[in-house]
């Protein structure tokens, strides 16, 4: 890995404010807050800035709004009336913009906080777990988790989350959701796969540490999620309500390290998993329950950061309590920010319940300040009171950068990982010679197979033909396929699964081995697709796309580049039941 060096600067614009609330303009609407020179004066400071806070005021802090936008991509009213008259005290943006777009867009929601009353900041917060091209469409593509867990480098993982701050801070984001820190233990979990480090807890609490590391030292908060661990469900939340039902050893051997080592490393902020952890609370999910938040992970382990809810219009939560109910629970709980990321009316009933809740007392006011103690001291350590906008300008260079290009190729081609070769790897890029390439569209979408395509026909000198099946090819297609190959020398099929493979692919890839044509199956999802057809003559792991079909073509570049003569990296970072070990891995 090459030895980066931070390409931009960190403005820092010093205040020379006496008073805790007289703020000065810069401009209209820009102000400075003062910075004191230790943690004891600095909460002091906080404690007089929330003195100063209505109840209105209070209850914004605590609610973290997903942004709307108008028809140029910008955020329209709706998210300027959350700001401004509802006080809210953090965003998460959706949606794709390229660098400058995204700049800008972050600037006007920070200029809408600078006209509150008190100009608080904002933490402007995204996922951006494999890179802010997560977001950002000019961004840094890196491997998904599991694939930067096969390289096993821990500098690797530190950089990739150094880069990945560096052009989130340049383009105006200051709070990450990652990294992931569930020990994927279930093969079948619908919804942590290969956003997963892997199935060893050693393996997930060394990567998250790194690159909670890369993060925070870069100027971008870094969370682990998902509290207490998402790794062994085989329900996805976002659709219903999960629970594990292992004990509490298991609990503590398997998937609580990575967090609590997360936590010794000074992370600043965790998130919640909407999960039903039956040995510490039978009957309501981690994000609800008392027991898991203020017992285990306050009491228990000691974390004193901010505890953000996942996203709670999931189904998990949405349909079973209710935005306005579940804020009011989650806030009781432990939690010190509600991602409000449903409706408009749904964040509005957030916020009316919990300013609700605070005038009735069942809310109370010790149980709110102690949030906003968190919250106020967070934003004074990321320096957002000072330095709340970004230059436009500056994000698209910084984000453009070949040298990040090349760091995540890097990592991506010592992230695949052979499991087998009989003999067929490398295929020789400049023989002339036909080679197939198949595989399925990915939730409808023929982009990433037509990526893969695309790949292929860059390093060969022959000629390239292909097709593109449904995900659960049809005996046609299949047959077509055989065709195909009667006129190709060699073939690549690409299999993808996000938990169980589509028996079509396994017959797909059946088939173009009767054939006799050497057949590298190149699993585009999850590693496991090789038990189901392990007569295959090459098989190769890219880890490249999730549960939801999100491309990296970073991934699956670096696989064709491996199939071609690269030399693979990766180890295997979960067990194949009855196949392969975890560490395995070819090299040629």
């Amino acid at each position: 890995m090459k030895k980066l060096s931070t390409l931009i600067s960190t403005f820092v614009l010093a205040s020379t404010l006496v008073l805790p609330l007289a703020a000065t303009a810069k401009s209209p609407n820009d102000f400075n807050y003062p910075d004191p020179p230790t943690e004891k004066a600095r909460k002091g400071m906080v404690q007089r800035i929330i003195a100063q806070m209505s109840d209105k005021e209070k209850i914004g802090q605590l609610v973290m709004p997903s942004t709307h936008d108008n028809s140029n991509r910008m955020p329209d009213e709706r998210s300027e009336k959350l700001i401004k008259e509802y006080n809210v005290g953090s965003v998460i943006v959706y949606g794709n913009r390229d660098a400058k777009k995204t700049a800008e867009n972050n600037n006007q929601l920070q200029k809408w906080a600078s006209e509150t009353r008190l100009h608080i900041p904002l933490f402007i917060s995204a996922d951006l777990e494999y890179g802010s091209v997560q977001h950002v469409t000019d961004g840094t593509a890196f491997p998904r988790q599991m694939g930067i867990g096969a390289t096993r480098d821990l500098k690797a993982a530190e950089e990739v989350a150094k880069i990945t701050a560096i052009e989130s801070k340049a383009t105006g984001f200051n709070w990450n959701y990652s990294p992931v820190a569930d020990v994927n233990t279930n093969p079948a979990n619908p919804v942590i796969g290969v956003r997963s480090f892997g199935e060893r807890t050693d393996l997930v609490s060394q990567m998250t540490v790194a690159q909670i590391k890369g993060y925070q030292e870069n100027g971008v908060v870094a969370t682990a999620k998902h509290f207490p661990g998402h790794g062994d469900t085989s329900v996805d939340s976002h659709y219903g309500l999960a629970a594990v039902t292992y004990d509490r050893k298991t609990l503590e051997e398997v998937h609580l390290p990575p967090f609590k080592a997360a936590i010794d490393a000074g992370v600043d902020s965790i998130m919640t998993a909407h999960v039903i952890i039956e040995a510490i609370d039978p009957e309501l999910p981690a994000t609800l329950s008392k027991k898991v938040l203020t017992g285990l992970l306050r009491e228990e382990m000691g974390f004193k950061g901010i505890i953000v809810t996942d996203a709670m219009s999931m189904d998990a939560i949405d349909k079973e309590w209710g935005a306005g109910e579940a804020g009011v629970m989650a806030i009781n709980a432990g939690a010190d920010i509600v991602m409000a990321t449903g409706t408009y009316a749904q964040q509005l009933e957030t916020y009316d319940a919990l300013y609700a809740a605070l005038k009735s007392g069942e809310l109370t006011k010790k149980r709110v300040n102690e949030s906003l103690e968190r919250i106020l001291m967070a934003k004074y350590k990321y320096d957002l009171f000072n330095d709340r906008y970004v230059d436009p300008a500056t994000a698209t260079k910084v984000v453009n950068s070949p040298a990040f290009k090349e760091a995540a190729a890097e990592v991506a081609r010592k992230s695949i990982t052979v499991l087998k070769n009989d003999g067929v790897l490398p295929f020789d890029a400049s023989a002339d010679k036909t080679t197939l390439v198949i595989g399925p569209r990915i939730y409808n979408s023929s982009s990433q197979m037509n990526g893969v395509i695309q790949a292929v026909k860059t390093k060969s000198s022959g000629a390239v033909v292909s097709a593109i099946t449904a995900t659960n090819p049809s005996d046609a297609e299949i047959a077509n396929a055989v065709q195909l190959a009667s006129q190709a020398e060699r073939v690549i099929v690409a299999t993808f699964s996000p938990g169980e493979l589509a028996s079509g692919q396994t017959k797909l890839v059946k088939a173009l081995k009767a054939t006799g044509k050497p057949v590298v199956v190149l699993s585009l999802g999850l590693p496991y697709d090789i038990k189901h057809f392990p007569e295959v003559d090459a098989y190769l792991a890219s880890y490249a796309i999730e549960r939801w079909g999100s491309p990296v073509p970073t991934s699956w570049n670096a696989a064709v580049d491996v199939i071609f003569g690269t030399q693979p990296g990766g180890k295997l970072p979960v067990n194949i039941e009855g196949f392969y070990h975890f560490g395995d891995g070819l090299t040629y």
